[in-house]
């Protein structure tokens, strides 16, 4: 935490850290969360970024970072198969329980330049449909 919030200081602006399971393309096999995810509320970082998709991540861990913005990796990049907007909407829901829509950032996992183009488009056109109904549901 030290060294994060040393590399963190002085810098202006919104400032991000992503924790990282790897690219689903090289990496298969996942842990099943984060270990040192509650310790991050306490860095200076306005927002934490983090993958769920693939992992299936208990999004419970979510409230130990109040008073963080949310950057939640929703799209699986270890599959090509392109998710429904729908299915990336559920995705999403699941932090709501823990986070508020206000501080939720909707993402993709890591790894998307190891798809295929027309894999890639798809699911970020499903990505900004599920942001299109989240939108409208929640007014």
């Amino acid at each position: 935490m030290a060294a994060l919030n040393a590399a963190l200081d002085g810098v202006t602006g919104t400032t991000a850290v992503h924790l990282c399971f790897g690219y689903a393309a090289i990496i298969h096999e996942r842990p099943e969360g984060y270990s040192f995810l509650p310790e991050l509320a306490g860095c200076t970082a306005d927002q934490i970024s983090i993958e769920t998709a693939q992992s299936g991540l208990d999004l419970g861990v979510l409230s130990d970072l109040a008073g963080k913005t949310i950057i939640l990796g929703v799209i699986d990049l270890s599959d090509h198969a392109v998710e429904t907007p729908e299915t990336v909407a559920t995705r999403v829901r699941r932090a709501f329980d823990h986070v508020p829509p206000e501080r939720i950032v909707i993402a993709t996992d890591c790894g998307m330049k190891y798809l295929p183009r027309d894999s890639a488009f798809g699911k970020m056109q499903a990505m900004a449909g599920a942001a299109r109904t989240l939108r409208a549901e929640l007014g």
